[in-house]
């Protein structure tokens, strides 16, 4: 019953439950033990999202996460890329243009989403985690002219890019940046420290609770079988 209780608190609210909040939930002695479970949800979250690629217009971009790190970094390091107290993490959302024809005003809506660390900036890790996320069919993928983005082009039917600004932010590239903005925030009220190893895992949880944003209660059965159908549970 301890794992349907733990599944039952990680998938009932849009926030994070953390490891310790959920031993305190369940009224159990030892930490460790919690904290293994709980990952290897997170772990059955990420390979369930994995066997589904992303299709038809998708916005792409890259967020900086902060991560644990020694007091001295923090004190010296910038912010942004290439700092010890950040990772690097791209962030991919399908997306379809619709317009109102009476008003001709043009929104983005979302589908789904799907979020990789990346060990550096360079575009071979890119163009890798990339790859694996599309359907490889006929694509339209917008970014900005990060040089991240060289080879996108390759992967795709149309790479259409855009100097990355307000509006661009806002529009081009809405939907990422809303879930960057909001996974943010739902870090930094429930993890207070976030080792680099791990972060995947957050994200995992993050990104598979979004992209069943509209199950309702049904998210928790979706879990209890993501447990039971992936290798090595």
């Amino acid at each position: 019953m301890t794992w349907y209780k733990a599944m039952f608190l990680l998938s009932t609210t849009k926030k994070g439950f953390s490891s310790r909040e959920i031993q305190r939930q369940l009224g159990l002695k030892r930490y460790e033990p919690v904290w293994a479970m709980v990952h290897k949800l997170r772990k059955a979250m990420g390979e369930r999202d994995d066997r589904y690629t992303l299709e038809g217009m998708i916005e792409m971009d890259e967020g900086c996460f902060t991560i644990e790190a020694s007091e001295y970094d923090h004190k010296t390091q910038k912010a942004g890329r290439g700092s010890k107290t950040k990772s690097n993490v791209m962030i991919m959302a399908e997306s379809t243009v619709l317009e109102d024809l009476e008003t001709g005003k043009v929104e983005r809506q979302c589908r789904y989403f799907k979020a990789k660390v990346l060990e550096s900036h360079e575009a071979d890790g890119t163009d890798q985690a990339f790859e694996k996320a599309i359907d490889g069919g006929q694509n339209i993928v917008f970014t900005d002219k990060s040089t991240s983005y060289v080879n996108i082009a390759d992967y795709v039917e149309i790479h259409m890019t855009e100097k990355s600004n307000e509006q661009t932010t806002k529009e081009t590239l809405k939907w990422v940046h809303i879930a960057i903005g909001n996974a943010k925030r739902n870090f930094a009220g429930t993890y207070h420290k976030k080792k680099k190893k791990y972060l995947q895992l957050y994200l995992n949880e993050f990104v598979y609770k979004l992209n069943r944003r509209y199950f309702e209660e049904k998210i928790f059965d979706r879990l209890v079988i993501a447990s039971i159908t992936v290798d090595g549970y």
